[in-house]
């Protein structure tokens, strides 16, 4: 009887050894170059299973594209992976999820209209299961890690956690034991991350799975991870275990930080905008009326869940969407006909969260952009004179490209700083949807150098992110949504990023 049971402890020994060989995820000298960008170097890494690692770099440092290909979404130029020692050519991430490699993007990829059990299905294999055993077999799934999620409800109706949690069971239903996490924390409350950070210990703990946490959050990395890879420049700079001081992480990412400044105080100054009972009413979400005033030089930020009604607010104010009822100010005056194209004549500028949907034009070049935004009149384009602007923007907004770099092969961070540089001079007004969604430090803290700048000069600043840290520590004034609704005005200087996060899960 001895003897069996130490035949059977090495069978389990041997079987999870087995298991952990087979998830081991091994990297080598993996090279990508777009043009003459190279976006990795020659990268090796070695990811063990039972392990949350954590990937940090500065944008542009090849972190995304990197993972893009371990995903199967984009082919190395050379190099190799190997899953388990075995060499692995994934030619779409429908491929590398039937190997057991799954990412969940900043954005989740699911289809509102479906219900959440319809996405749950989609891409799937056709077999002999019903949808009724299909509905038990996700919410046994959902139940394992902690969601609460109804599968008849429609997706348009879920948080961006909740989208989230739906994405992560379609993988690991998928079969993924090795998940690679992009950003997960955006846009969702401080208890939906408590409940997703719990799971990915789940998964890694006791399940062995191998994650791979792609952020800029430094103190949510030493929270969760075990270890640490830095990319700078395309290249792997070093490694850390974790937790270790946060300025060891800064050191590899960065050739040097500059100090953050102190943000200016702001004195009295005249309206610049002024929101009276404004409602906005679209198909899917009716804002209830909302009353705001914004100085000159002031920045308010709008912090609330997705789906919440401060993304319509910003596009009413844009002009991109009619008013319900109520009334909107510009400097004191009345705007009846609010639109798009009146609110550029009046120096009013609205960046968009999709950078290349709706900032940018996929296929154009950096030179092609500035010759779109020319203030120039005739029938023929003075393309010197606009290669030369596109030179000068690139090194004064310190942009990683060239005239003739197409703007889609720019890192986000890189795109970020060239719509910046596309904004008019003198604004009245700034609209932003998620102005540094996805951005390193030294990027998040340049673009709000300019915009400080533009403050100074009475530009005032409206503006929704996801990110809470950003809102408490950018804004003079934070305005809270829930359900369509304006919960809570408050001033940021009394106001914590973990306060904010219990106030838009809900609590008064």
């Amino acid at each position: 009887m001895l003897a069996a049971a130490h035949a059977a402890a090495s069978t389990d020994f041997f079987l999870v050894y087995l298991a952990n060989i087979i998830m081991q995820v091994q990297l080598n000298t993996i090279h990508k170059q777009f043009g003459s960008l190279v976006a990795n170097d020659e990268i090796s890494v070695l990811f063990e299973p039972g392990r949350i690692y954590g990937l940090l770099g500065e944008n542009g440092a090849g972190k995304s594209t990197l993972m893009k290909i371990l995903s199967g979404y984009q082919r190395p130029d050379r190099g190799e992976i190997l899953l388990g020692g075995a060499p692995q050519h994934f030619a779409s991430p429908r491929q590398a999820l039937a190997a057991g490699v799954g990412m969940l993007y900043q954005e989740p990829l699911d289809v509102p209209v479906f219900t959440v059990l319809e996405n749950y299905l989609l891409g799937r294999a056709a077999g002999g299961e019903s949808p009724r055993q299909a509905a038990r077999a996700l919410e046994a799934l959902a139940q394992r890690y902690g969601f609460d999620i109804d599968p008849h409800e429609h997706t348009s109706e879920l948080s961006m956690g909740e989208r989230q949690q739906l994405e992560l069971l379609r993988l690991l239903a998928g079969g993924a034991q090795v998940l690679i996490l992009d950003e997960p924390t955006t846009g969702i409350s401080a208890e939906q991350k408590d409940i997703l950070f719990a799971s990915m210990r789940t998964l890694a703990r006791e399940e062995g799975k191998t994650l791979i946490l792609v952020s800029h959050k430094l103190d949510e990395v030493q929270e969760l991870c075990d270890y640490a890879f830095v990319l700078r420049k395309g290249r792997l700079v070093g490694g850390l275990p974790l937790p270790c001081p946060n300025q060891q992480l800064v050191s590899l990412m960065f050739d040097e930080l500059a100090p953050r400044p102190a943000r200016r105080q702001l004195g009295q100054h005249a309206p610049a905008l002024s929101l009276q009972s404004v409602q906005v009413h679209t198909g899917r979400l009716e804002l209830e009326p909302v009353s705001l005033q914004l100085q000159a030089g002031q920045v308010l930020g709008l912090a609330g869940l997705e789906g919440s009604g401060q993304e319509l607010l910003l596009r009413a104010c844009a002009g991109l969407l009619p008013l319900s009822g109520g009334s909107l100010l510009l400097g004191g005056e009345s705007q009846p006909d609010w639109n798009y194209p009146l609110a550029r004549q009046h120096g009013v500028a609205y960046l968009a969260a999709g950078r290349l949907e709706e900032g940018l034009v996929a296929g154009l070049t950096l030179t092609e952009h500035m010759a779109l935004v020319s203030h120039t009149h005739g029938l023929l384009v003075d393309w010197p004179q606009n290669r030369k602007l596109a030179e000068q923007h690139i090194s004064t907004y310190q942009v990683v490209g060239q005239p003739e770099s197409y703007i889609e092969n720019l890192s986000g961070g890189n795109q970020q700083r060239f719509l910046f540089a596309m904004l008019p001079q003198n604004l009245k007004l700034i609209l932003m949807e998620h102005p540094t969604r996805g951005l390193d430090i030294r990027s998040t803290d340049w673009i709000w150098e300019q915009l400080d700048q533009r403050r100074a000069q009475g530009t005032a600043i409206l503006f929704v992110s996801a990110d809470l840290d950003e809102i408490a520590a950018r804004s003079d004034q934070i305005a809270v949504f829930s359900g369509g609704r304006l919960l809570r005005s408050l001033p940021a200087a009394e106001t914590s990023a973990d306060e904010l996060g219990h106030l838009i899960g809900g609590a008064l």
